[in-house]
């Protein structure tokens, strides 16, 4: 049985409808005629369509199923749990949609780590999928991805996604990859490439990426490592002087 939900922003998902053997059936409050559902067994999809889209359907649409829980110990099943998919976020607008219109790598090493960060700027919709890859597989450790911000100057959206590796692996490439409706593209961290930047980011990096957004966080990291830092060994350095003083003192009493 595949279940179809509907989540409007702000509010929690609704069940829309589910299908089992064949059929489907639409919940009360939305219109049957409206909603079809093909099950694909072969290719083990099911795919759900909306006909004659409206402002209403705007929302976030999720496929879901219930896995069974086994009891490893009993080798019984003691029960089951909802699995639900990504999402697949349904935007209504008469806006042309439009592709990236600038991406960039941009690259800091920072004692043991390289930090490299995707930067795409400038498309709509903004639903995009940002993910990264080294030449053999996709990465999901230490991969951090920000949300979408929108430019205060116009109507369209950028995202930032980072990517730490260790600096050992400063020669190998690893790949950015974004999935846009207008376009597809990869972004390789290697290279001389029109669309890459690799800098080190210095103080006037870091108002550059203040003027773009939320990448001021990138710029930040590392300042406040740096003075977390240096705040450290200065208060080492204190805590060692008043050790010594106190020792001096206890000296002077005893041979007094």
């Amino acid at each position: 049985v595949i279940h179809w939900y509907q989540q409007k922003e702000g509010k929690a998902p609704e069940r829309l409808l589910f299908f089992s053997g064949g059929k489907f059936t639409v919940e009360s409050g939305f219109q049957a005629n409206r909603y079809m559902v093909e099950g694909i067994s072969v290719q083990k999809r099911c795919v759900f369509t909306i006909k004659d889209v409206i402002p209403d359907d705007a929302a976030t649409y999720y496929c879901a199923y219930w896995e069974p829980h086994f009891s490893v110990k009993e080798c019984t099943r003691v029960g089951r749990y909802l699995v639900f998919g990504s999402g697949t976020k349904l935007i209504i607008s008469n806006k042309g949609s439009s592709p990236p219109a600038n991406t960039e790598i941009l690259q800091k090493k920072h004692e043991n780590q390289i930090m490299y960060v995707c930067l795409i700027e400038k498309f709509y919709p903004e639903v995009i999928r940002v993910t990264w890859t080294d030449e053999e597989k996709d990465i999901t450790d230490n991969v951090v991805k920000g949300d979408t911000w929108q430019s205060t100057k116009e109507d369209k959206y950028s995202i930032a996604s980072w990517l730490t590796v260790p600096a050992e692996n400063k020669d190998k490439k690893y790949y950015c990859k974004y999935e846009h409706e207008e376009k597809k593209d990869s972004l390789p961290t290697q290279g001389i490439f029109p669309h890459v930047k690799n800098t080190t980011l210095q103080e006037e990096d870091c108002k550059t990426v203040f003027n773009r957004g939320n990448l001021i966080l990138f710029c930040l990291m590392f300042v406040t490592d740096q003075l977390m830092h240096r705040t450290a060994y200065l208060v080492y350095i204190i805590l060692l002087l008043k050790s010594s003083m106190y020792y001096l003192i206890v000296l002077f009493f005893i041979y007094r």
